[in-house]
Formats: structure tokens, sequence, C-alpha cells
């Protein structure tokens, strides 16, 4: 069995009289410790938050900005088209493909009514000659028909109407065989 305790002398005895152990003084310390508790968790989940609410707008920033310089890009592209389409040799051309003459000589009207100048009528230049096929010697009506050439019917010709075939498709009715190759900007 076991001594009692002995009894606390000098210093010790005060300090025992002025700090008892008892079970109470820890009862009253568990609210604090579960507020500090919950403080803390609760200040981390909101840290949690902000972060992940920061970064979904960092990525939906890059996103955004990849989007700006593909339209930035693009619109640069459109930008070089249209300069290239508004130079003074590619509308005239554009104009001649679409029957479009030159002016002639222009008149104008004074405020009193008179005209000056004299006008002309804005008439066509001749068409520049376009190289045709040289026709290949012709049969005669007694000769054999030639073997390369595609199957006709009993009148000669290939067109069910009866019209000559078109070696060349018509200039204004085809669409222009010369394009202009797209730009390209230097350094990309």
């Amino acid at each position: 069995m076991s001594k009692p305790a002995a009894p606390l002398k000098g210093r010790a005895a005060r300090l025992a009289r002025l700090m008892p152990s008892t079970g109470p003084s820890t009862a009253a310390r568990t609210p604090f410790v579960l507020l500090v508790v919950l403080l803390l968790g609760g200040g981390l989940i909101t840290l949690l938050l902000l972060n992940s609410a920061l970064n979904e707008g960092s990525f939906r920033l890059s996103e955004l900005k990849r989007d700006t310089t593909e339209l930035t890009d693009e619109q640069q592209a459109l930008q070089r088209d249209v300069d290239s389409r508004s130079q003074p040799d590619a509308l005239e051309r554009r104009a001649r493909e679409l029957g479009m003459v030159p002016g002639g000589s222009p008149a104008f009207l004074d405020p009193d009514g008179t005209v000056r100048g004299d006008p002309t009528e804005a008439t066509a230049p001749p068409p520049s000659p376009s190289p045709s096929p040289t026709p290949g010697p012709r049969a005669s009506a007694g000769a054999a028909p030639d073997p390369d050439a595609t199957a006709t019917g009993a009148s000669g010709s290939a067109s069910p109407s009866g019209s000559a075939p078109a070696t060349e498709p018509d200039s204004a009715t085809a669409p222009a065989a010369e394009s202009t190759p797209p730009p390209t900007s230097p350094g990309r």
C-alpha cells in the first residue's frame, strides 16, 4: 500500500495554494479551444476557396488573351487582304473582269449651267489578243478520221447541238485563273 503524500513545505506549499490543480479549470478551456480550432479551420477553407477563384480567373484570363491574339492576327490578315485588293492595279484588273471600261475625258458643269470641257463617250479598248490553240489539220471528206479525236457523232461534232466544241472557256464567263497569293507577314 502506498503512503499518503507528505504535505508540501515552504515555497511549494505557497505555489500550491495559489494555483490549485482541480478539474473545473480544464473544463473551462474546452469552448475556447473549440472556438480557436473553428476559426482556424474556417480561415483555411476561406483561403482555399479564394485561391480556387483566383486560379479560375487566371485560366479565364489566359484563354481570353489567346483569343485576343488569334482575333488580332485574323484582323491583320484581313486588313492585308483589303490593302492588296485596294491597290490601283488590282482595282483596274477587277474592273476589267467585270466589264468596266476607262472613262473618257470628263466635262464639268459650272454653277451658271454652262458646260466646260468636251465630254466623250467611254469606249472599250480593243481586247488584247489571247493565245488561241492552233487548229490542227482538218480531215478531208475522203480521209480517215483522226484516231486521237474524241468520240463524235455522225455529224462530226462532239456536242449534241451540232456546234463546234469549245477548246478554251470564255474569259468573260470563266473565273479568273490568276489569283493573288495570300500575303505573308515577316517574322512569323
